[in-house]
């Protein structure tokens, strides 16, 4: 009597292909765009997702410093870091963030929707963030990828 075996697949670094998109930050919420913007890192759109493995695709996010915030997170939002040192707390507001660094607020709202551990900074590296619209990733051939198709 012959059964069946069913068998789950699961993904490893030779058999993840992986692509290049293009999203553009421009007129977008951070919030949702950088929510959409892990997903695809991660690789959660793909039928293999496996999650202990790196099988996300390359992002790059161009305008990045285009984004608009909702309510009154422009003037209210302050990020935190910490030297180490008693009294080594300093406070940065997001529009001194956008003056000095204007890539860096969707860099640190992508980067918190990643995993905490090895493979989160790991994907970490395939987000490439421009402030403008131009890149220097044209030898890969990243395809356009609009945020509105992704659920």
């Amino acid at each position: 009597m012959k059964s069946l075996k069913y068998r789950t697949v699961s993904a490893n670094k030779e058999t993840v292909k992986k692509q290049w998109f293009i999203v553009d930050a421009k007129d977008q919420v951070l919030g949702r765009v950088a929510s959409k913007v892990a997903f695809i890192l991660r690789g959660k759109h793909k039928p293999y997702f496996t999650p202990h493995v790196d099988c996300g695709d390359n992002v790059i996010i161009i305008n990045a410093d285009k984004f608009i915030l909702t309510g009154n997170k422009m003037a209210d939002k302050k990020y935190v870091s910490h030297s180490g040192y008693p009294g080594g707390q300093k406070f940065t507001s997001i529009e001194n963030m956008l003056k000095k660094h204007p890539e860096r607020a969707m860099e640190k709202a992508v980067k918190g929707m990643l995993p905490k551990n090895r493979l989160g900074r790991e994907l970490f590296r395939n987000l490439h963030v421009n402030s403008g619209t131009e890149h220097e990733h044209e030898a890969q051939k990243p395809e356009v990828l609009d945020l509105n198709t992704i659920k």
